[in-house]
This record gives structure tokens, C-alpha cells and sequence, in this order.
């Protein structure tokens, strides 16, 4: 198939810094390529894929100063895709509901993957005007503030095969926590954990500008903790050996997590997972495979121990089963397909 992925312009595909739709957009396509199909990436500049790279901007607009208006790059993005629709045989959009109102009147199939949270109400409209627009939730309970959306598919996020591996030469001696510190993170409940647990604590996490006073006033203050360790961001090379020497991966979210690749991550390196049972994490993690979802402070405290008894070669091994690249780029196939078999009967019965 003739394949076009839209990409947000924010970063680059993929990202220099922090930026899981531009990752996960990146791991789609190389994985599209290596299935044989014929694939071109619209992306910033400074974008790498082994797919044709169409630049719409000269770097990602996040890292170019000399960009002030960058809806003005994301407008032109748009055209250029409408102008050029008719070389593809399926256009796949990582924006959002911004191409919802041009391209449902195109001919050319297409379809939108939904990255984030759902639950705001502006949406509402949003999606009540474009009721017969095809999306992608990453996850069935991300669907649920928008029963009126055209769902055709839930295709759960992946990863490269050999991206994180185990380090098997390690053995495992604190928790982790990984991501971003937020208040919906709860980093907080990480370190409560670890304290309760008299279990070191190491926090690979980095902090948004808007996140500073919440860090400041409510995580800083707990990191004087001896069995507390403050790593910072980390990049992907680092992560194997922080997983790994991981006894459980700390997810304990207070908010409607759409996906949370963090969690696959710690699974690629055979590390289970502790998360509080919010948004996706029922669906992603194997109670009692790849770890457990917990509904307090208590469970997660007792699943500490518990924990430890989970096979780690069972961890890599559901991942390898649930969560790889090739398996995600399979189905969005199944499903171009899919919809490009239904735009072509749509478009024969309207001709008759």
C-alpha cells in the first residue's frame, strides 16, 4: 500500500527530547517499511525514517526559536497532504481532530489515531460535528468520554523488538519510577511506596516547565529521603540497565492514562509493573503476568512482595506476545485495508 503518516511538528520523528507520539509514529512507520509498503512520512526537517521524508518544516518547532507562529508550519503541512492526496492509498493523521474538517470531504481514505486524553469537554462538539470520521483509540477505556466517535479499531502502542532488552546480568535491587513528574504521575505515591516498603527508590523522570511549583512545593521536599535516588531524564540507551535493576516499574497514575508506554518499556526489559488500576492499565498489564493493578496504597505496598515471585522471562515474553512494533504495524495494515476496501464501495455506490 501507498501509505502517508502525518505527524505532529512539534518534534522530530524520532524525538531528540521528550515526545511519545512522535515515537510512536516513528516505530509505525519503520514498521510499515519493513512489512514492504510504500510509505511517506510528513514530518519536520530533521526528521530520520527509512520511509520517503516529506520535511514540513526545516526542524522540529519545539527547538526552532525562529519559529513564532507555529500554527503557520501545521497549516501548510495540511495543504500540502490535501494537494498531494491522490498519491496514497491511505492517509494516517497523528493530529488530533485538525484534519477532521478538510479531509472527510476527500475522497482518499483516511484515518486519525487518537494519542491523548479524551475527557475534556471541548471535545464534545468536536466530535458530535464529525460523528462519521474514522479514529483509532490506544486503548478501549480512552474511547469512553466519546461514545459518539467512529471507532474502528483500538490498536495498543509497540515497540521495536530488540529497542530495550533485558539485562540479565543484573539483579534486581530497587523500584523504579520513569516518565514525567506531574501531579497526575504521582511520583509522591512512588516514593510513599518505596518508604513503606523499605525498598530504594530510583526516579528517572524529567520536569516540564509548567510542572516546576508542583515539583518544587510537593516531590523536592521528599527527595531528601536516604532511600531515594533522583536520576533525571534518561534516554534510550540508559534505560535497559535502569530497568533492568529494577525490582517492579512504579505506575501510580491518578488520571485516565490513555496508553502508558513507560509500562511496555519496563516489560521489554522484563520487569513487571505496580500501577494504580486508572485508564489503560487493566488492559495493559497481565495481573499477575507482567505485574499487578492495585486500587490503593495498600495493594501496591503488598504487591511490592508479591512481585517479586513473577518469572521475568514471562514479563519479556508477554511483551514479545502483546506489545512489539511488527505487531502494532500489522494491524494498523489490517485496518488500511479495511478502510480503503469500504472508501472504494462508498465512493462505487455514490457513482451509481
Amino acid at each position: 500500500m501507498r501509505i502517508a503518516q502525518i505527524a505532529p511538528l512539534t518534534e522530530a520523528v524520532p524525538p531528540k527530547l521528550y515526545g511519545g507520539t512522535e515515537r510512536i509514529v516513528s516505530y509505525l512507520t519503520e514498521g510499515l517499511v519493513e512489512l514492504g509498503h510504500e510509505v511517506t512520512l510528513f514530518a519536520s526537517g530533521d526528521s530520520i525514517t527509512s520511509a520517503t521524508l516529506a520535511p514540513m518544516s526545516a526542524k522540529a518547532l519545539r527547538l526552532d526559536p525562529s519559529v513564532r507562529d507555529t500554527n503557520a508550519p501545521l497549516a501548510m503541512m495540511l495543504e500540502t497532504v490535501y494537494r498531494r492526496r491522490h498519491e496514497f492509498d491511505l492517509l494516517h493523521f497523528h493530529l488530533d481532530y485538525l484534519p477532521f474538517s478538510l479531509f472527510s470531504r476527500a475522497s482518499t481514505p483516511m484515518v486519525t489515531t487518537l494519542h491523548g486524553r479524551l475527557d475534556l469537554p471541548e471535545l464534545q462538539p468536536v466530535f458530535d460535528a464529525f460523528r462519521d470520521v474514522p479514529v483509532v483509540s490506544i486503548s478501549n477505556d480512552q474511547r469512553k468520554p466519546l461514545p459518539q466517535a467512529n471507532f474502528v479499531g483500538t490498536i495498543y502502542h509497540g515497540l521495536p523488538e530488540k529497542l530495550l532488552t533485558p539485562r540479565t546480568d543484573m539483579t534486581p535491587g530497587y523500584l523504579a519510577f520513569l516518565g514525567r513528574i506531574a501531579p497526575e504521575k504521582r511520583c509522591d505515591r512512588a516514593i510513599e511506596i518505596a518508604i513503606a516498603t523499605n525498598t530504594p527508590i530510583k526516579i528517572a523522570a524529567k520536569v516540564d516547565r509548567v510542572d516546576v511549583d508542583y515539583y518544587e512545593q510537593k516531590i523536592r521536599p521528599l527527595m531528601a529521603h536516604p532511600l531515594v535516588e533522583f536520576i533525571g531524564e534518561i534516554n534510550e540507551q540508559q534505560k535497559p540497565e535502569f530497568l533492568s535493576g529494577a525490582s517492579a516499574l512504579l505506575t501510580p497514575i491518578d488520571w485516565p492514562e490513555p496508553f502508558g508506554l513507560v509500562m511496555i518499556e519496563a516489560m521489554a526489559c522484563g520487569t513487571p509493573v505496580i500501577a494504580f488500576r486508572h485508564g489503560s492499565v487493566p488492559e495493559v498489564v497481565d495481573d499477575g503476568i507482567t505485574g499487578f493493578s492495585v486500587t490503593s496504597m495498600e495493594e501496591a505496598v503488598a504487591a511490592v512482595e508479591r512481585v517479586k515471585a513473577l518469572p521475568r522471562a514471562a514479563v519479556r515474553a508477554q511483551f514479545e506476545k502483546r506489545f512489539t512494533a511488527r505487531r502494532m504495524a500489522e494491524d494498523y495494515v489490517a485496518l488500511y485495508q479495511e478502510l480503503a476496501h469500504s472508501r472504494a464501495a462508498e465512493l462505487m455506490m455514490a457513482a451509481e
